[in-house]
């Protein structure tokens, strides 16, 4: 409702009342007010404003020609308190204070290490009563701005902090608030329309006429304020008729047409002005209408039509309606001109990206000085995490450009930038079109190795793998395709393919010098492709050359990613979790935010590999809801595929059940074949744990036996001991001993404890009692010590006791058998614990069961900010790798210690070490 009182909205006024409460008392609110144009959603903003104190209120509003100025509506909203920034931890102040424009950006700026940023600051601004944040007209904010702060909205928890958001109802703004509590807003009941009416117009209508107003309008409380000023006092008490039809036309901007053609022409111009500028600067508005040829008071008629309110900060429309009508009303030349006008003043401003987008906006034809323009505009969006925005300005740029090679390097930048910023529609649109256009080898090979990365992350990996095979065919010199086709190769189980990439590896030169990345690299693609093709004398040289240049203190990713591959594929489960876990820790550090859900999927497993299943899945937890806020459908699967995993050991089957079958539903499609496997493996070891072996022994075996697209050799080597414990416990001993030879083949190089147990524990399930017990013996004495095997070595333990159970030696079986179910009941491992009760019980020995680990008690988000903590990591500093606030840090680590019955981070330190 455009000022004045609020009429009615009873239930709207309450919930915002709630919402107010709950900010003041520290909670996290987020409300979408969705509705029409002149619906009221306005009026409601305000009138929350208004009542908020003593919380802060910062404001934000949509303008359509800022729709593609990266962090546009953030920096307004954001401004007054920029101060607050130095609160902030590092990676986030650095971000926060590239984005808004107040610092060089950093050499690379994330999106999501923005909106970590963003989120701390209000979290910040909100103390000590609270802050509410206002946005209005959100359909019209910049991409850049609106996923910092939905990205915030997620995660508002209990730092006092409201985000009220009003936007027209689009299928833009649906999907984008999909998720967040909203209030559908429709037009008023004929009783508060009525009331309305009466305080708007010069007389009381009668009810009558009220009646036939409220229902002509629907009930909008513009179109309500319009008729009552327009509609005269006979009109309005009944003793005239009314006007048939009431002058609506086509909506409530027709309303203004008539006033807007009864202004003078300069007075047009300088709201013409107004409406294009979108901030309404008086000094770039009258300065742009003064070249359009409007007198020094033109504005002075809309004033008095209540049109426009115009201050020493800022001339606003009254609605946003007007500034539309306004535009409508211009012809094409005029928008052109005063796009031109503005340009010209805001290029004398210094003001370079506001002048490209006029430029663009006024250009009728290509212009290669207005696409550059535009283009430099898109790298400083880029430069500040705004890749969305910088897609958009890249687009309308190649449009712009008369040369077609140019034309397409523009497409394929904004397809990277539109990939980056979580548009994977937009980028493959693009990239089509940079196809289209380019014939340079060297950019056609870029642009397969794009769409072969597009498919890896959210679309067909078996697809993907042709497209980066075949991309490698035109352009073989190139190592970095070869490792893209590598990791293609590895997420089908495409065993064929890694064997020709690896050849195509070794073709290549060496990279000089040794030891470097490239060399690397090579080394891991040539040894895993000769490793996998049967030949290990050359296979396993290499791989260990790749392993042992891996530096102590490696900072990339993806060199420890790479490592980690290695490792499993010489058997050594022990070091691939270790670089696993190593490569989630470097990629918080480094701020690597969009590529961290990928990097979390081997950090997961890493923590999985090391007995920590709470923690593993509390990182794929995280890592998921990163995964579909940034579209990366393929790495989602992943973090299903290893929860589905993590349910299952405890025991959890629905939740088991569920996120297999959410992960298979991507996975299958897309010919994972390494998360089809994940998650059919979690689906045997679930019946496994729960006692139905001949379900598992079915799963297992079918796992073992998948091809490309519906399997993985690594899977099949993670799974063998379920496999091998399955087809005994149905009897299938040739089966047994069928994967009890895989496994010697795999382990056959593997230089680790760890794999030297499995195998000891896996030749014991096939062997008579006394050499099996030996045998069990063995594998206990190689994970003696090895935190990180608590898991396999109670899974040893556990049939250790029975097979001595078995044999008559219940005194020896009772302490193996009261060690596993001590190891499980820690590790939450509940179905596992249950059988170990239940031998021990067998054997004689009387068990109640143990207390709860104090442990299971926390979150996910509670364990993941008390490991950090223990690993000696401030609030600020777990707050920057979470993306959390530090406030939000604060809470939960309080919350931790009375759940551990402790009082400090250093008891916090060693209970978890």
């Amino acid at each position: 409702m455009p000022g004045g009182r609020l009429a009615g909205r009873a239930a709207e006024r309450a919930e915002l009342t709630d919402l107010l409460d709950g900010i003041r008392s520290g909670a996290g609110r987020v409300l979408a007010l969705r509705g029409e144009p002149g619906v009221g959603k306005s009026a409601l903003l305000r009138h929350a404003a208004q009542h908020a104190a003593p919380a802060k209120v910062l404001r934000a509003t949509g303008a359509e020609p800022e729709t593609n100025l990266a962090f546009a509506a953030l920096h307004q909203l954001l401004r007054p308190v920029a101060g607050l920034t130095d609160a902030l931890p590092g990676p986030q102040r650095d971000a926060v204070r590239g984005a808004l424009g107040l610092a060089a950006p950093p050499a690379v700026q994330d999106r999501f290490l923005v909106a970590a940023g963003v989120l701390s600051l209000l979290a910040e601004a909100g103390r000590p009563h609270g802050l509410l944040c206002v946005i209005d007209d959100f359909h019209w904010v910049d991409r850049a701005s609106a996923d910092a702060l939905l990205f915030a909205a997620r995660r508002l928890d209990t730092d006092g902090v409201g985000l009220l958001i009003a936007t027209r109802d689009t299928p833009d703004t649906r999907y984008a608030l999909r998720d967040l509590p909203e209030r559908r807003l429709t037009g008023l009941d004929v009783a508060d329309a009525a009331g309305a009416l009466a305080a708007w117009a010069a007389v009381e209508p009668s009810p009558r006429v009220a009646a036939l107003i409220a229902e002509a309008t629907g009930g909008n409380p513009l179109a309500l304020r319009e008729i009552a000023e327009l509609l005269t006092a006979g009109q309005l008490t009944g003793h005239e008729p009314l006007p048939d039809p009431l002058p609506l036309g086509e909506g409530v901007t027709a309303v203004y047409g008539g006033r807007l053609a009864a202004l003078p022409t300069g007075t047009r111009r300088v709201l013409l002005a107004a409406a294009l500028d979108g901030r309404g600067d008086p000094r770039v508005v009258l300065a742009a209408a003064a070249r359009l040829g409007a007198p020094e008071h033109a504005l002075e008629p809309a004033e008095a039509a209540g049109l426009v309110a115009a201050g020493p900060a800022a001339i606003t429309f009254r609605h946003p309606l007007i500034r539309s009508a306004v535009h409508a009303a211009a012809s094409p030349a005029d928008r052109r001109a005063a796009h031109e006008a503005l340009a010209a003043v805001l290029g004398a401003a210094g003001d370079a990206d506001r002048r490209a987008g006029h430029l663009a906006a006024a250009a009728i034809g290509p212009d290669e000085e207005i696409a550059a323009a535009l283009a430099a505009a898109a790298d400083r969006a880029r430069a500040r995490g705004g890749h969305a925005d910088a897609a958009d300005a890249l687009t309308r740029a190649a449009q712009l450009t008369p040369d077609p090679a140019a034309r397409a390097r523009r497409l394929t930048d904004a397809a990277v930038a539109a990939w980056l910023g979580g548009r994977p529609g937009q980028a493959h649109s693009a990239l089509a079109a940079a196809g289209e256009t380019a014939t340079d080898p060297g950019l056609l090979a870029e642009l397969a190795q794009l769409r072969g990365r597009f498919a890896l992350n959210s679309g067909d990996a078996a697809e993907a793998l042709r497209i980066l095979l075949a991309a490698a065919d035109q352009a073989p010199d190139r190592l970095e395709l070869l490792a893209d086709a590598a990791e293609a190769a590895a997420y089908v189980g495409d065993t064929d393919a890694t064997v020709r990439v690896g050849r195509r590896a070794e073709a290549l030169s060496e990279p000089q010098p040794p030891g470097s990345a490239d060399a690397f690299v090579r080394d891991v693609l040539a040894g895993s492709g000769a490793l996998q093709g049967g030949d290990p004398e050359r296979g396993v040289p290499l791989l260990r050359r790749a392993l042992a240049a891996v530096p102590d203190d490696a900072g990339e990713a993806a060199t420890l990613l790479w490592a980690a591959a290695a490792a499993s594929l010489l058997g050594e489960g022990d070091a691939a979790a270790a670089y696993g876990a190593r490569a989630g820790a470097v990629a918080r550090v480094s701020g690597m935010a969009g590529t961290l859900p990928v990097v979390l999927e081997n950090a997961a497993t890493a923590e999985r590999m090391n007995s920590r299943f709470a923690l593993s899945a509390a990182l794929s937890t995280e890592g998921l809801a990163l995964a579909r806020e940034a579209g990366i459908s393929n790495s989602a699967a992943a973090h299903l595929a290893n929860l589905a995993v993590c349910a299952a050991v405890r025991g959890q089957e629905d939740a088991c059940r569920t996120h297999a079958r959410q992960a298979l539903a991507i996975a299958i499609p897309h010919r994972l074949g390494l998360r089809v496997g994940v998650a059919s493996y979690a689906l045997g070891v679930l019946d496994l744990g729960l006692g139905r072996f001949a379900q598992a022994h079915e799963r297992l075996t079918a796992l073992a036996d998948a091809g490309p697209g519906a399997g993985h050799p690594v899977v099949v080597w993670g799974s063998v001991a379920d496999r091998v414990e399955a087809a005994v416990a149905v009897g299938d001993e040739a089966a047994a001993r069928t994967a009890v030879a895989f496994l010697e083949r795999w382990s056959a190089h593997a230089d680790s404890a760890r794999s030297r147990a499995l195998l000891a524990r896996c030749r014991a399930l096939v062997a008579e009692d006394d050499t099996a017990v030996s045998l069990l013996h063995e594998a206990l004495g190689h994970l003696a010590g090895d935190s990180g095997a608590a898991y396999d070595q109670a899974r040893t333990a556990l049939l250790l006791g029975e097979r001595l159970r078995r044999a008559r030696r219940v005194g020896e079986a009772r302490g193996h058998l009261r060690q596993a179910m001590e190891v499980f009941q820690r590790l939450a491992a509940e179905p596992w614990e249950r059988r170990a009760r239940g031998e021990l019980r067998a054997a004689g020995e009387s068990v109640d069961r143990p207390a709860p680990d104090a442990l299971a008690a926390l979150t996910p988000q509670e364990l993941r900010i008390a490991r950090l903590v223990a690993q000696g990591a401030s609030n600020r500093e777990v707050a920057a790798q979470l993306f959390l606030s530090p406030r939000t840090v604060e809470y939960h680590l309080y919350k931790v210690y009375p759940k551990l019955g402790i009082s400090s981070r250093a008891e916090l330190t060693r209970l978890l070490r």
